[in-house]
């Protein structure tokens, strides 16, 4: 587990101004879990990652993993209590004169590992990522995405509980990514590892994240659970997870709707509450995919009336009833005032 508490840091220039440049970050990632950060360029991503690596030491707050302050540690000792966080950087970084094997056998090889518990371990470890059969291939050998598998084998090399993944998957190619992605989720199982993954790719928070974090200007601005800020229809981070670009259309009342099926909710749900009460439901914008495993959807509709013209508490709860949880765009008057 890593927990980021208060966090600061600041920077001045050759001229002695003072940047904020984090400002208060907390975050708690518990082992066997992803929480993903994300925002835009400029708003302390990389910065936060530099800190939690250790890297870069922050002016206040601290960074716990597994009950030890490393903010507090220097030399050997933070040296010693850093191997409990692997990192895995946009770039590979691997060596191109050694093979896989000996690149992921590096940081044992540093801290004196006898030879026979190093070839089991990087053993282990490639057959983890899925490439016992590249052992012995150069990085010049390897496509992307099996550059970054070794990558994340090597940071994996001295049993770290926590995993920072720094735009591990920004530039490659839409298959090495889900294979990435795929191996991120089954080490966070295997191994229990508590990974934080700094990304801008919207994409790969929904494919891989139980958390999220947005940070802007270096504060967080926006936090929960992946499937709690999906199934709000008036969340801001949601909005950003399942964008919608939708079409306009004459209604008597404009909706944004979310849910997440957990398997009482119908896929048919909106012909059922056409056919059940009279109503014309159109369609303006919607995106339904799989997220940790069941089907998440944001949509906006208009509704128009051919029948009787319902209230909107009563238009809500019917939507309920069916485990839709919608927020109101634009009604009428009318049905604003009904009760």
């Amino acid at each position: 587990m890593i927990e980021i508490d208060n966090l600061s840091k600041r920077y001045r220039n050759a001229h002695g101004n003072v940047t904020p440049v984090l400002k208060g970050i907390s975050l708690q990632v518990p082992a066997g879990s992803i929480a993903a950060v994300v925002g835009p360029s400029g708003a302390g991503k990389s910065t936060l990652a530099k800190c939690i690596s250790l890297l870069e030491r922050p002016d206040s707050g601290s960074i716990t993993v597994n009950g030890k302050d490393l903010s507090l540690l220097s030399g050997e000792a933070l040296r010693r209590e850093r191997r409990a966080i692997g990192t895995v950087f946009q770039s590979s970084a691997l060596l191109g004169r050694k093979t896989a094997w000996q690149n992921i056998a590096l940081p044992l090889e540093y801290l004196g590992v006898v030879e026979r518990d190093i070839h089991a371990r990087v053993g282990e470890l490639l057959e983890s990522v899925g490439l016992s059969h590249k052992a012995q291939a150069y990085p010049a050998q390897l496509s992307g995405g099996q550059r970054q598998r070794i990558g994340i084998a090597r940071a994996l090399a001295l049993r770290p509980s926590v995993l920072l993944a720094d735009e591990a998957t920004s530039g490659l190619d839409p298959q090495a990514t889900d294979s990435v992605l795929k191996l991120l989720r089954q080490l966070r199982d295997e191994y229990r590892l508590a990974i934080v993954l700094i990304t801008h790719e919207m994409d790969v928070v929904r494919a891989t994240a139980d958390t999220v974090a947005e940070i802007r200007d270096g504060e967080i601005v926006h936090s929960g659970a992946l499937n709690t800020l999906l199934a709000q229809p008036d969340s801001h981070l949601g909005q950003q997870l399942m964008p919608l670009s939708p079409v306009t259309a004459p209604a008597d009342i404009l909706l944004r709707v979310s849910y997440r099926t957990d398997g009482s909710i119908r896929t048919d749900w909106i012909s059922q509450l056409s056919q059940q009460h009279g109503l014309r439901v159109d369609l303006l914008g919607g995106h339904v995919e799989q997220v940790n495993g069941l089907l998440s959807g944001r949509m906006q509709i208009g509704i128009r009336f051919t029948h009787e013209r319902l209230s909107i508490p009563r238009l809500l709860a019917l939507l309920a009833q069916q485990g839709i949880v919608a927020q109101v765009l634009d009604a009428p008057v009318v049905l604003k005032e009904a009760v």
